[in-house]
């Protein structure tokens, strides 16, 4: 799929659907229990504070996790580091790619996959228009920029080439890891660059140039960005977390309808947002677009697609990155999302 992002671009996202579609999912008709009664719940993000987690500054400071007798404390780590600590219980829930969720559970990391943040994956390739590059296929013989050969991005490339009968081998890969294969893109360094939808192609855009990106969907499927908990703190916590998980989908669903208001959200946690505000609005609008997928714009926001899971199973163990057999059931639960 290759879409164009006009010079400014804007967005378009369904927001008077999503209004309409907005429902609280707690209700709790009193006032909040007392801090002392709340259920502790230590929450990782991703490493900077940034506005793609408006979400869940949010639903703290509405008190929507208050209501629900939550007492949240967001840590902010790196992915692996995460996703280990959520294995060993040091954090109770927090957000993970899911393509590291599945070589963890194959090495016995005990965590499950509770709820999609991203339903479309996130990691793309992108290029100025002027590159000529709109497809898959154009990209053998270029020179093409990534952080490194590993995680996401480097899952997805191989996805993305594969699907047009390509490999790694056909164009000349350049490594930044500063991550400034963006930067290497808009001076020309190299004629395409792996990145994220809601980053780097918004960046560009915003500085005037028309972008193309590639996304790999609708070669495979491969987790994005969502919820996991370890699981011995869903056998201790489950209701706990069930209700953060409600909470977090009630403000992606708020923010759907509302991006200026997920923007003061984020603004209000991290005052040097204000400083770019469009910036900033450009890419929460970009995270939106990215929230929803196949599966989730059919069944709701937090919904997992089973049957991408099990494709990015095979396709990650033919890459040789799952070291141990491991089933969909072992690494996904549906049991923490809303019942509506």
């Amino acid at each position: 799929m290759t879409r164009r992002l006009a010079p400014l671009v804007r967005f378009t996202v369904a927001a008077l659907a999503a209004l309409a579609a907005v429902a609280l999912v707690a209700c709790t008709g009193g006032t909040s229990p007392s801090p002392s009664a709340r259920t502790p719940l230590v929450v990782g993000l991703g490493f900077i504070p940034s506005v793609q987690f408006a979400p869940f500054y949010l639903a703290e400071q509405e008190g929507y996790y208050a209501d629900v007798g939550l007492d949240v404390t967001f840590q902010f780590k790196i992915d692996p580091d995460l996703v280990t600590l959520v294995g060993q219980g040091s954090i109770d829930i927090g957000s993970a790619d899911g393509t590291s969720v599945i070589p963890a559970v194959s090495q016995g990391i005990p965590i499950r996959y509770v709820a999609t943040i991203y339903g479309s994956f996130p990691s793309i390739v992108f290029a100025a228009a002027s590159s000529g590059i709109a497809e898959a296929a154009d990209l053998e013989g270029t020179k093409l920029g990534i952080p490194g050969r590993f995680g996401s991005s480097w899952i997805m490339l191989q996805a993305l080439l594969g699907s047009a009968g390509l490999t790694p081998d056909d164009l000349e890969i350049v490594e930044y890891p500063d991550f400034g294969q963006g930067a290497a893109v808009a001076q020309g360094a190299v004629d395409a660059a792996t990145g994220f939808a809601n980053n780097e192609p918004v960046q560009l855009a915003l500085s005037g140039e028309e972008v193309v990106v590639l996304h790999v969907d609708d070669t495979i499927a491969l987790p994005g960005p969502g919820l996991i908990a370890g699981t011995a703190t869903l056998d201790a916590k489950g209701d706990a977390i069930r209700a953060f998980v409600a909470q977090t989908l009630r403000a992606m669903r708020e923010i759907e309808a509302d991006p200026e208001r997920g923007l003061e959200a984020a603004i209000a946690a991290v005052p040097e947002l204000a400083e770019q505000r469009e910036a900033q609005l450009a890419i929460l609008e970009a995270t939106i677009d990215v929230w929803s997928g196949r599966v989730t714009a059919d069944h709701g926001l937090g919904a997992i697609d089973r049957d991408g899971w099990q494709a990015s199973v095979t396709f990650m163990t033919d890459l040789g990155l799952v070291p141990n057999a491991v089933t969909v059931d072992a690494l996904v639960t549906d049991a923490f999302l809303p019942a509506d």
